[in-house]
């Protein structure tokens, strides 16, 4: 199997030490970037197929690294901050982020993540035969095209994943740590302020409505609205 690459852009030296000789102990190929403008050259040399990503950089913050990067091609990105507010969650997920983790994190735990991440962009959500029809919205999960009012929406590759996860049955309400482990494929409890930040990253741009909550347990497609 060729040997997956990814691309650490952090300006901390013990941190992206750290991180790079975990990754490149689990199988994987790293190249380091210490600065924005350098993260943003690396990934247009190199061409990861993951970026972990420190928000606070010097030249260009990770915001704007993300940005640009996905301008080129679309690539899963970790985030990785000092700072642990929702503002920053939501900003990192509107610009193209697919997951995020707070300083100081699990060696162990970052690994995993980014096994889920390159496992969620590489395989193609079950029961994709057919593409989903549901009112105004069309989801085909072979082209991983996603149709709202007859206009394309861009989604990444989780936001695609947890949309398709509930649209497949939408009379199901799933609980955080279910979508956690199935969509994520974390199995742990943690993180679940990941997936309501993604349903509001989905709700920005399907539709406010589009996902309900049913308080105390989770989320559901709402046909109703569709």
């Amino acid at each position: 199997m060729e040997q997956r690459r990814i691309a650490v852009i952090e300006d901390e030296p013990s941190i992206a030490a750290s991180v790079a000789a975990r990754l490149r102990a689990e199988g994987f190929e790293v190249e380091l970037a210490a600065d924005g403008p350098g993260g943003v050259e690396l990934c247009r040399r190199f061409r990861p197929d993951l970026v972990v990503l420190d928000l606070m950089l010097p030249g260009l913050d990770g915001l704007e690294v993300c940005r640009r990067i996905q301008r080129d091609r679309h690539v899963p990105v970790l985030m990785l901050t000092a700072r642990d507010s929702e503002a920053d969650l939501e900003v990192g997920l509107a610009v193209g982020a697919d997951d995020y983790m707070s300083k100081p994190f699990s060696p162990r735990e970052l690994v995993a993540r980014v096994r889920a991440l390159l496992r969620r962009a590489e395989r193609p959500p079950a029961s994709e035969d057919e593409p989903l029809r549901l009112g105004s919205l069309s989801i085909d999960a072979a082209t991983r095209r996603v149709r709202a009012s007859g206009r394309d929406v861009h989604l990444t590759p989780t936001e695609f994943a947890l949309l398709h996860k509930l649209a497949l049955t939408p009379h199901v309400v799933f609980g955080r740590r279910r979508l956690l482990e199935e969509v994520w494929g974390y199995r742990v409890g943690a993180g679940e302020r990941t997936v309501d930040s993604h349903v509001r990253a989905l709700r920005r741009k399907l539709g406010t409505d589009v996902i309900r909550t049913v308080h105390g347990i989770g989320y559901a497609l709402d046909t109703t609205t569709l």
